[in-house]
């Protein structure tokens, strides 16, 4: 990014809820450390050049221990006899204050159960307040060449450097938005450059993406683009599918302000250019989101095979010999057994979590062993292992914005107050209703069309083929804690009518059947021509303790696209694509 054209900003999102157990981890074997190594190994390549260029360099690395790391950066600066001004911002390790907050009536509730933290039996590792992006402004303004932050939103990074360049007020919401917008885009970085993208075959050297670049103008609008001569792409598809990733309502609450993404246009302005916005912004919500992570205990996992004839019947006796020698889910706090279908052969996955060590580990190990000598034929274990791992659990909260004071801290030792973003109104409920199913059309018939000849509503029965529902449909899925969400656009107005008016929470839960009991939300996003779908709970407790093979959700938008769906044979190029013709009615 940095030798490969003009860039005047260069970011870096290190952090993720996971990452702050992590850190804390390494925090209890080194107490100077607790930030992310990698980005001093970085700045090592790259710090000469940057302040060469006037690239100023700015990142969340600071995880647990922001000030930590300003000093160590600038201890290996004048090893190679450079000397740039690091700025650092803190406050958002809220750990320590946990008391106090909470005998001052902040019950940090659990924002998925309710739960207050107190008297739920948890003993908080770490507790980071969101921060945004008014640390790192005024920093800049100050002369900083390089600001580390710990926890503040991903999107804050595009945030602080535009609000600086631009001299936005901190009620300037629609350009914050576009900021938002714009460090939502590119926070993942090569997702939004052709990484892990549902149309990836039409992606150019999708091996050696470039990395995404937001030219942000004054009014908060962008231009995604990334260094000519680079592999991978930009285009609308490649931009809508970041967008959707990992989101919830379409009123994305950031710490600065809300950013309304169904108001989001993007244009294709030329090759590997997108334009996005203008974005509309509300104001900041008067609360900040809290990641708290605890202990959750010890868990292990066995994997079996299963291939060859009577599927179904080795299953079932895999499950009833595991029963016996493990004890079954008594003997454990948790025992999950799952059955993954695919490929060549099925794979049988138990897993057990307890808060003893000892229960999941070399005892669980030998039981799940002594089962493959009197198994099914074909037995072979693909994993399974005498030591168990020990896993956290992830608790978000809520906290007003009013008691976290956020502080930038110069070079020189200098403290300066961030000012609170104006506040005009509690946070949107970070869980919403579902949205009421659309109605299905009657049978036989099929929605409406921009096509000459049609008329208003659904239109005469007509042909469908029955085709992967991702042979139109483009699909980006990830996690928000315990929940999964999985966004799905169409590429133009015909197919788009199609899908909204196809594809509710009721038909969803058909294709998923791991969403049929639990609560879903749906959203619409016309001007992306996509829905948005948040399945509430499908993780459990989040990442680290979840059960699931695939415990962000990073699947799920390719199962769906994987479905079979009823398509408007209209909408398919015929010429291209081979089908089974399904009969009318």
């Amino acid at each position: 990014m940095v030798e490969g054209g003009p860039i005047d900003v260069l970011t870096g999102d290190y952090l993720a809820e996971l990452t702050m157990l992590l850190l804390w981890k390494a925090r209890q074997r080194d107490p100077e450390s607790g930030y992310a190594l990698s980005f001093l190994a970085q700045m090592q390549d790259v710090l000469g050049t940057c302040l060469e260029r006037g690239i100023k360099v700015v990142v969340n690395a600071g995880g647990l221990n922001p000030a930590g790391l300003a000093a160590k950066l600038r201890e290996l600066a004048a090893l190679g006899g450079l000397h740039p001004s690091v700025a650092h911002v803190e406050g958002d390790d809220l750990l320590a204050r946990l008391p106090e907050l909470q005998a001052r009536g902040h019950d940090f509730a659990h924002l998925a159960t309710g739960l207050p933290l107190a008297g739920s039996g948890v003993e908080p590792l770490t507790a980071n307040a969101y921060l945004g992006g008014w640390g790192i402004a005024q920093a800049l303004r100050a002369g900083a060449d390089v600001v580390v932050c710990g926890r503040v939103t991903d999107a804050s990074l595009v945030v602080g450097p535009a609000a600086w360049a631009f001299d936005w007020a901190q009620d300037d919401w629609d350009a914050l938005a576009g900021a938002v917008t714009a460090g939502h885009i590119i926070e993942c970085g090569t997702q939004a450059t052709g990484g892990n993208y549902c149309f990836f075959t039409e992606i150019p050297d999708p091996v050696h993406p470039g990395f995404p670049i937001a030219e942000i103008n004054p009014d908060g609008s962008s231009v995604i683009t990334k260094h000519p001569g680079t592999g991978g792409a930009v285009t609308v598809g490649t931009v809508t599918a970041q967008l959707l990733y990992e989101i919830g309502h379409p009123a994305y609450l950031n710490a600065d302000v809300v950013a309304r993404f169904d108001t989001v246009r993007l244009t294709q302005q030329g090759p590997d250019r997108v334009a996005v916005g203008p974005v509309t912004g509300e104001p900041a919500p008067l609360d900040l989101k809290v990641c708290v992570n605890h202990r959750g205990g010890h868990r292990n996992a066995a994997t079996f095979v299963l291939t060859g004839l009577d599927l179904d019947a080795k299953a079932d006796f895999a499950e009833a010999a595991l029963l016996d020698a493990t004890g079954g889910p008594a003997a454990f706090a948790t025992y999950d057994l799952r059955r993954e279908h695919g490929g060549e052969a099925d794979r049988l996955t138990l897993t057990v979590k307890d808060p003893d060590p000892q229960v999941v580990g070399r005892s669980f190990f030998a039981a799940v062993a002594g089962t493959a000598l009197a198994g099914y034929p074909g037995l072979y274990l693909e994993h399974a292992a005498p030591r168990p791992t020990e896993y956290g659990v992830y608790w978000p909260a809520l906290i007003p914005a009013a008691e976290v004071p956020a502080v930038t801290v110069l070079e020189d030792g200098t403290r300066l107050p961030v000012p609170p973003a104006p506040a005009a109104r509690p946070a949107r409920p970070q869980q919403a209703d579902a949205v009421p199913p659309v109605p299905v059309p009657p049978a036989g018939l099929r929605p409406q069309s921009a096509r000459p000849g049609r008329v208003d509503g659904y239109g005469a029965a007509g042909r469908t083929v029955r085709l992967p529902l991702g042979t139109l449909i483009g699909a980006r899925s990830g996690d928000k804690g315990g929940d999964a969400n999985v966004g799905l656009w169409a590429r133009d107005d015909d197919t788009w009518r199609w899908l909204r008016d196809h594809l509710d929470v009721e038909r969803l839960r058909t294709l998923l059947p791991e969403t049929a009991k639990l609560p879903v939300s749906r959203y619409e996003l016309p001007r992306l021509r996509a829905v948005n779908f948040v399945v509430h709970g499908l993780l459990g407790e989040g990442v680290a303790a979840s059960t699931r093979a695939d415990p962000q959700a990073k699947a799920l938008g390719e199962r769906l696209r994987g479905c079979l769906a009823d398509i408007p044979e209209d909408l398919i190029d015929l010429s291209a694509a081979e089908f089974t013709r399904v009969p009318e009615g």
